[in-house]
């Protein structure tokens, strides 16, 4: 009887601190460097990243692998290839259930805020970045890396979660408005350096006139949707902050339920109704329509670029269907030319911790690779990204790079290398979103309030307050906002948001097993009273 009390108890505590560590961001243990690293141990590291099916990128992954192993030759890098961050970011969620992780990996900062509810997972940086040995730009480094200082700024503030550093900035990326200039003057419009909102919504509506026959009078064809947005949740996000609307607090309180939120649904669903916009998610890639004379503003990541515009390398239509136009490469509508902003994004490498301190050291030393001139200025001439350092930047080789502009339509196309001078001409002027556990909920909840819209809209429904409130309520149900005006200030760890089902499943079994436990004290209970 005693012992089948002690594994009861043993049960309890075991269930208890399995759901403990579901709620709010865990402080990370600070790595102790070790004082060499030690050539004779073999070292198996696993990184995780992502391409778009980029065999360029493949390529350049597995040279900076090489390369690494060549100056580390103890250590062995396998990679493991994904085609979407959503994926990356739940099975590291899963697999830290198990102690799994990879020990390095691509993801956003978004992602790592929720990682760090687990306990020790992600290694802090801040210490390791400025050891004057094995840190960034250190004295036992075998390799060129860059120093802490000469990551632009920007860039690397936007791995810093509650002021610690947890991630090195990769590649950077930000959201761009790809015009077909020719159809805008074919229109009677002279295109200006800096698109409105007013702007582009008068010269969408000016496209949708229609000849005798039916068809569009711009481009003689059945279809045109002048205005495209490839991201939903960035649309609203860089809509509410260039009105100084709320969106989010750093400490995880939500702020999008707002008027202004409610002002932006309705001008969306107005041209919904026309047929001036729609999202990618309901028509499909900006691109195919850009390309084929039926969109005159699709807006895209910079890191897009290579299949905007007729001669773009990386096209998905077919040759016939291509209309020859002139491509405009420009920073997003802004509600304030003189005042613009524009979200800043793009991949981050994260450390994860192991038992092993060479295999942490091992990890560290390859993640500051990833950094060098070599791998980042490589990267950056695959799309329309840019370097994270000044160093890559100012380097001879991308400063060659960006002069041969237009020389051919591969590796030096222009609206390509115009894609990337946009973000550096305009670093100054991005922004990100604040990052907690739960933020990855918040912005999938702003783009999908954009989808539900235009849905609702195509399908004749009014969108006015009642249908919005619903709205509101809905969304927040949906991705677990519903704390009203988000959750009290000071407490940290918002939603986790959507788990994947493994994690589920555990959360389930977990639940099930304090039921069964607490079956099990009662029927003891009543069998003692029987006695």
């Amino acid at each position: 009887m005693r012992r089948r009390k002690l594994r009861m108890l043993a049960l309890l505590l075991l269930a208890a601190l399995l759901l403990s560590g579901c709620h709010g961001a865990r402080e990370q243990t600070a790595f102790a460097l070790p004082e060499t690293f030690d050539d004779g141990e073999q070292i198996e590291l696993v990184f995780w990243a992502k391409n778009d099916t980029n065999k360029a990128q493949t390529e350049i992954y597995q040279k900076a692998i090489r390369d690494f192993e060549a100056l580390y030759p103890n250590v062995h890098v396998s990679i493991r290839l994904y085609t979407d961050y959503g994926k990356i970011y739940n099975d590291v969620i899963t697999n830290i259930a198990t102690d799994t992780t990879p020990n390095i990996c691509i993801t956003y900062p978004d992602h790592i805020a929720t990682y760090l509810s687990g306990e020790n997972t992600v290694l802090p940086l801040e210490d390791l970045s400025k050891d004057p040995r094995f840190g960034m730009g250190g004295s036992e480094l075998r390799f060129d890396g860059p120093r802490l200082d000469e990551v632009v700024p920007q860039f690397l503030n936007e791995c810093r979660l509650g002021g610690a550093l947890y991630a090195l900035p990769y590649m950077r990326s930000t959201e761009a408005c790809y015009v077909n200039k020719t159809f805008v003057e074919k229109l009677g419009y002279e295109l200006p350096e800096v698109l409105t909102w007013d702007f582009v919504w008068e010269v969408s509506e000016a496209a949708m006139k229609k000849d005798a026959s039916g068809n569009f009078a711009l481009n003689g064809q059945k279809v045109m949707i002048p205005f495209i947005d490839k991201s939903t949740d960035n649309m609203m996000i860089q809509m509410l902050k260039q009105k100084n609307a709320g969106y989010s607090t750093d400490t995880g309180d939500i702020l999008i339920f707002n008027d202004t939120t409610k002002d932006i649904l309705r001008t969306l669903s107005v041209h919904a109704a026309t047929g001036a916009f729609s999202t990618f998610k309901i028509s499909s890639y900006p691109a195919n329509f850009l390309n084929a004379g039926q969109c005159i503003f699709a807006i895209d990541s910079t890191a897009g670029a290579t299949w905007m515009g007729c001669d773009a390398p990386l096209l998905d239509i077919s040759a016939d269907q291509i209309v020859r136009f002139e491509t405009a490469v420009l920073p997003v509508p802004q509600a304030d030319p003189e005042h613009p902003s524009m979200i800043s994004q793009g991949p981050s490498v994260c450390v994860f911790q192991k038992e092993n301190p060479q295999e942490v050291l091992a990890a560290w030393l390859f993640a500051q690779y990833l950094l060098t001139n070599e791998v980042q200025v490589a990267y950056a001439e695959t799309e329309g990204y840019v370097p994270v350092t000044r160093k890559a930047q100012e380097s001879g080789e991308y400063q060659d790079y960006l002069a041969r502009r237009g020389e051919d339509n591969r590796e030096h196309y222009a609206v390509k290398i115009d894609a990337s001078r946009l973000l550096m001409e305009n670093t100054e002027y991005t922004f990100v979103t604040p990052v907690f556990n739960g933020s990855t909920s918040l912005r999938d909840a702003a783009g999908q309030m954009i989808e539900n819209v235009v849905k609702s809209t195509r399908r004749k429904e009014k969108v006015d307050d009642a249908y919005l409130e619903k709205l509101f309520a809905d969304v927040r149900a949906l991705y677990r906002l519903d704390q009203t005006g988000g959750r009290p200030a000071g407490v940290s760890g918002a939603d986790l948001g959507p788990l994947p089902t493994t994690a589920v499943l555990l959360l389930s079994g977990i639940g099930a097993a304090w039921v069964l436990m607490g079956l099990a004290l009662l029927i003891e209970r009543w069998k003692k009273k029987k006695r």
